[in-house]
């Protein structure tokens, strides 16, 4: 389990737990810790059991106290029992050490890039008297937690080793063993700091002073996590977390004889072991979630002593960053991401997101005013580079995105945004919606679908289905791409067909576009791919979680984009980006929001009219030609 000490465990935790003090949480937060210790102790006890009677049977027969064949039979039945059980028992506690917890994918923040900040976190903790973080790492999310690392490291430390280094690690056990056994022994004992996890929007949009209140209840919990019976319980319970996470993954089987039947063995240990794992977290369940609870009492509380005024306003902020950094991504970075493009610089964009909320948000009336105190980002030596990690990291976590710029996979700024991705959104949409006509029309004829067997393309029709923006027709006859031309099938009736259509379009290119995604991709090159996320672990994006778009809405967003492009086309009109609601249609420098009503009426009701004078006034010719690639 993830060792996470939230932003947003405040004081209303103290009054939750009815904790008057900071000690009486550190102390009820131990209590439970060696509750979960002494499970530990009961499980290790019960697989020791075994061995303890059959050492006593063995003593008893030796020194004549028992005899007869009875008691002999008993005496190695439980000899067989204890070594089953001891097998068995190693065996689980094999998997549960070497199972890494799961591990937040962040940006890691060296000392050298961010003095200031790593300065500012040392003097935190300082006056909260507790240990300094590990390290730092940047996470694109509205978050902030400590995250214990340690188990991970241990296990990279594992394995073959080169002379010198065994030579190096001889010489310092030496050392240690002339410094004394004690110091030794502290030094084993003393959990090392877990690594400090910041929201990168929060190092953008809050103000120095903000984001030190915000980060002191965090940096508060390292104290708890210092104290090495916690320590010791949080380790054993996120490697029960990890193995249950291990033993409940399929793995692949090895080639040849030996190899299938360590799979064949390998399955049922697994299953005990997962099992086991499964049965311990079950015991340890109500007192991890009353340790935690008293863990963040105690962070709260020992923060009040630091800026306890700041963190109401470093609260509210949260609130207000959440709500512009959600619309900044569904709005605007998930239509790049689709384009193959991921804007790169998405904490700077966050800025002007939520200074655009503010102004249009009377509850956010005034927080735009704080804009003129120095930024959390000017603790960082390069801001620039550490937002475009950021920014492909939500890329790959929302979307899952390739781990490199690739193959149709490339960054995008903010001033090339509406170009390189909205106006090509709208063509790739117009053209695709025409092709739809082309399969309708003339009515009766058969499709010229090129999808073989299964939806998707055999050989012959892959380069045309990839052809995503290819011009269709602009010469006389049904293929002309005319806004008329909509209109006037869209009034005749038959949406529903057309929805479906543009539905199973865009389904059959997405998959084939993944497809040559795939076949692009170099060897060795890093992936995150659906369902593999880094170092194997399960991954879905999630924007594959997210509820699908119906047909019709489908068809209002293609009738909405061919429309963008004749406005952009006869009558001057120019894509834009709005930084809540995504791309825009720019006519006369203003943003033009009234169009979503007129295209609903037709798609939904077949009445053009309002659509008709929407368009008039704007001044689009509907029998001109639109370009489409």
């Amino acid at each position: 389990m993830k060792q996470r000490q939230s932003a947003s465990a405040d004081d209303s935790a103290v009054c939750a737990l009815g904790v008057n003090s900071s000690v009486s949480g550190e102390d009820a937060a131990r209590a439970r810790a060696l509750a979960v210790l002494r499970i530990r102790g009961a499980a290790l006890a019960a697989a020791l059991l075994p061995a303890a009677v059959a050492v006593v049977l063995l003593v008893a027969a030796a020194g004549g106290r028992v005899s007869g064949a009875g008691w002999a039979a008993v005496s190695w039945a439980f000899v067989v029992l204890a070594v089953v059980a001891l097998a068995a028992a190693a065996g689980v506690a094999a998997v549960i050490a070497r199972s890494a917890p799961a591990v937040s994918p962040t940006v890691p923040v060296a000392e050298e890039s961010a003095p200031e900040l790593y300065r500012m976190v040392r003097d935190l903790a300082g006056r909260l008297g507790v240990p300094v973080p590990s390290s730092i790492a940047l996470t694109p999310d509205c978050d902030s937690w400590l995250e214990d690392r340690s188990h991970r490291s241990a296990l990279a430390g594992r394995g073959p080793a080169a002379p010198e280094e065994r030579g190096r690690a001889r010489d310092r056990q030496e050392g240690d063993r002339a410094r004394g056994r004690q110091e030794g022994e502290a030094a084993r004992r003393s959990a090392p700091a877990p690594v400090l996890v910041i929201g990168s929007p929060f190092m953008w949009w809050m103000r120095v002073a903000e984001l030190r209140a915000l980060l002191a209840p965090v940096v508060a919990g390292t104290g708890p996590a210092a104290d090495p019976d916690i320590a010791a319980a949080r380790r054993f319970v996120r490697g029960l977390d990890a193995a249950v996470a291990v033993c409940a993954a399929d793995r692949p089987r090895r080639p040849g004889p030996l190899g299938h039947v360590a799979a064949a063995l390998r399955g049922p240990a697994a299953a005990f072991a997962g099992w086991t794992a499964r049965l311990l977290l079950r015991r340890c369940r109500g007192h991890v979630a009353e340790m935690e609870r008293a863990v963040a009492a105690f962070a709260s509380e020992t923060a009040q002593a630091v800026d306890y005024g700041l963190r109401i306003v470093a609260q509210e902020q949260v609130g207000l960053a959440y709500a512009g950094w959600d619309r900044l991504l569904t709005r605007v970075a998930l239509p790049a991401w689709r384009m193959g493009r991921w804007p790169s610089r998405l904490d700077a964009g966050v800025v002007a997101a939520l200074t655009e909320l503010s102004r249009r948000d009377r509850l956010a009336e005034g927080f735009e005013t704080r804009l003129g105190e120095r930024p959390a980002c000017d603790l960082l030596e390069e801001p620039g580079s550490v937002d475009e990690a950021a920014s492909l990291l939500a890329a790959r976590l929302f979307h899952g995105g390739p781990a490199a710029t690739g193959h149709d996979w490339s960054p995008v700024g903010w001033e090339a945004y509406p170009e390189e991705v909205v106006d090509r959104i709208w063509r790739t949409d117009a053209a695709r919606l025409h092709r739809v006509l082309d399969e309708l029309s003339p009515p009766g004829s058969a499709s010229a679908d090129p999808a073989g067997p299964g939806g998707l393309p055999g050989p012959a029709g892959l380069a045309a289905s990839l052809a995503v923006d290819r011009p269709v027709g602009d010469g006389p006859g049904p293929g002309k791409a005319t806004l008329a031309r909509v209109l006037d099938r869209l009034a005749q009736g038959g949406s529903d067909e057309l929805a479906a259509r543009i539905s199973a379009h865009q389904q059959r290119e997405e998959r084939i576009r993944e497809l040559a995604d795939a076949a692009h991709v170099p060897d060795g090159a890093p992936q995150w791919e659906a369902g593999a996320g880094p170092d194997g672990e399960p991954f879905t994006p999630v924007w594959r979680l997210l509820p699908p778009r119906t047909g019709r809405e489908l068809l209002t967003d293609h009738v909405t984009a061919m429309i963008c492009c004749a406005a952009v086309d006869t009558a001057g009109a120019l894509p834009g980006m709005d930084w809540l609601d995504g791309p825009t249609l720019m006519v006369a420098g203003a943003r033009r929001s009234d169009l979503s009503h007129p295209v609903l009426r037709l798609v939904e009701h077949g009445d053009a009219g309002p659509l008709r004078a929407w368009l008039g006034e704007v001044g689009v010719r509907l029998e001109k030609p639109v370009r489409l690639a």
